[in-house]
């Protein structure tokens, strides 16, 4: 992709760090789509980087014009909404489905909700990210990279680099690697990773 050109998509399960690589893009120089409507809070300090339009992707998609040549985060449900035509360039989080859940639960607790049994969650969402990643599979006009997100926090620097050439851009690696903040990994696994674990 022509710097500039098509449409850059952060997607991944909720709390799978789309937001660190929304900020890493924006610190990196890269334009990013977001109205800021959602504010900073305990569980995202550093933002959300959302924008409010993506949640209405099925029944309307006007928002991905006014991404062209820039980033959005979509989370990986609503990425099946996406129109045919311009051509996507999708980084998509991996993170231990155990680290997702924990971290999840741990945010409807603060807001003072409760959600589904974790094993079920866990059924829930490995059948998701299998049924995603075969689509993108047959979505040409679509280009996927994944990321771990203990890569993203282990080794910023790296990453940095893994995105910008995916991306084709000239970014400033130096800011995209600092804007990784180690202190908000929060929620570890408490069992050992696995591919099958990581979901896709």
């Amino acid at each position: 992709m022509a710097a500039g050109g098509g449409v850059i998509i952060v997607s991944g399960l909720p709390r799978s760090g789309t937001s660190m690589l929304m900020r890493m893009l924006s610190a990196g120089g890269c334009p990013i789509l977001s109205d800021e409507t959602r504010r900073a809070d305990a569980d995202n300090p550093n933002g959300y980087f959302e924008c409010r339009a993506v949640t209405a992707l099925a029944r309307d998609n006007s928002i991905i014009d006014a991404a062209q040549g820039k980033a959005i985060k979509i989370v990986s449900p609503l990425l099946l909404h996406l129109p045919q035509g311009p051509r996507y360039r999708v980084i998509f989080m991996r993170r231990s489905l155990s680290e997702v859940i924990a971290s999840q639960q741990k945010m409807l607790e603060r807001n003072g909700k409760s959600g589904a049994e974790p094993a079920d969650l866990h059924r829930t969402f490995t059948s998701h990210l299998a049924s995603i990643r075969e689509w993108l599979d047959t979505r040409h006009d679509i280009t996927t990279l994944f990321m771990r997100h203990n890569d993203v926090i282990s080794a910023p620097a790296e990453a940095a680099v893994q995105i910008a050439g995916f991306l084709g851009r000239d970014l400033d690696l130096v800011s995209m690697a600092a804007a990784v903040d180690r202190r908000l990994y929060r929620s570890t696994a408490v069992v050992k990773s696995t591919g099958l674990d990581l979901g896709v």
